[in-house]
């Protein structure tokens, strides 16, 4: 009932993305989510390349499923990450950072799909002009780096301004909000924060015990005087983090404090004093599952939610 476009340009079973988390998407992770029928991502974040080698042999070596990378271009390690992914022939990439064009081509040689993270209308047109196969638009409401704009308000115009498939991102965790996304005119979604509250998902406890705790107040935003906000639970860091701001410290200063926070989190569990990168719909998300578990309740409460919209 929902196999879309993005399915068949995939070869996925149901047109869901895992977001490319640093630290959390591991291959443990991606192979979960691509063996339940969706596309499982690597983060590459800022890890060297012989990192992510392992985890794309471990990903090879438990599933057979299409499967993805997701590379952060401000990455010290970005042209040796991207010479990796291409000599592994890795299916699909998802950049976000920056502008992936000129590797695109070189990809495009391979049969790989390259599928830009864009938070805006002129940068979707550039990423089409550049190659792109299709774009995650990702709205405000997502954990971790955010740009300004809702995805109620940006996936419509972004499907509008573009010829390439659209999936959708920020504020999806369940049925309801992935027949949103379609309804916007997407053709998929990438969903993130539901995904780190898995059985599969590496991230400790504590991580996921805290985006289950969290209501609707509870996800704020950081950064914002930087110019490079981020979204996360509110916590002794976050509240640390806004008074350097507040008392205008300077960029060096704040990018400091802020190193090595999201490890601290997801590996350590300081769920405190760490970075704990959480989308606005934490307060949706209430208890850990399987990575099978999600994705058929998502399609299950979808067809639901499709039904009932067939008989208003």
């Amino acid at each position: 009932m929902f196999k879309t476009e993005i399915c068949d340009i995939l070869g996925i079973q149901y047109p869901i993305l895992q977001g490319g988390m640093a630290w959390v998407a591991t291959a443990e992770l991606a192979v979960a989510v691509s063996n339940a029928g969706g596309l499982g991502i690597i983060g590459c974040g800022n890890a060297p390349a012989d990192i992510i080698r392992e985890e794309i042999k471990k990903v090879k070596s438990l599933t057979d499923k299409p499967f993805g990378a997701n590379v952060m271009l401000l990455s010290p390690h970005v042209d040796d990450i991207m010479d990796l992914l291409y000599e592994e022939k890795v299916p699909i990439i998802t950049t976000g950072a920056g502008n992936p064009g000129k590797y695109i081509k070189r990809f495009k040689e391979i049969g790989t799909k390259v599928i830009p993270v864009v938070p805006s209308v002129a940068l979707a047109k550039r990423m089409e002009k550049v190659g792109a196969d299709a774009l995650v638009v990702e709205g405000t409401e997502a954990g971790g780096h955010i740009g300004d704009l809702t995805t109620m308000a940006l996936v419509p115009q972004i499907v509008d301004a573009v010829g390439i498939p659209v999936i959708a991102a920020g504020g999806i965790a369940d049925g309801r909000g992935f027949m949103a996304a379609l309804s916007l005119g997407a053709v998929g979604v990438q969903i993130g924060t539901r995904f780190v509250c898995t059985e599969e998902c590496i991230a400790h406890i504590n991580y996921k015990e805290a985006i289950i705790k969290a209501n609707d107040r509870d996800v704020i935003a950081t950064g914002r005087s930087t110019g490079h906000p981020v979204r996360l639970i509110k916590n002794k860091f976050a509240k640390e983090f806004l008074k350097l701001e507040n008392e205008g410290a300077d960029l060096e200063t704040i990018e400091k404090f802020g190193i090595g926070s999201l490890r601290k989190a997801v590996v350590e569990g300081d769920h405190e004093f760490g970075s704990v990168m959480a989308g606005q719909i934490s307060g949706l998300i209430n208890e850990i599952k399987t990575c099978e578990e999600v994705i058929q309740e998502i399609i299950n409460d979808a067809k639901r939610v499709n039904e009932f919209l067939s008989e208003l």
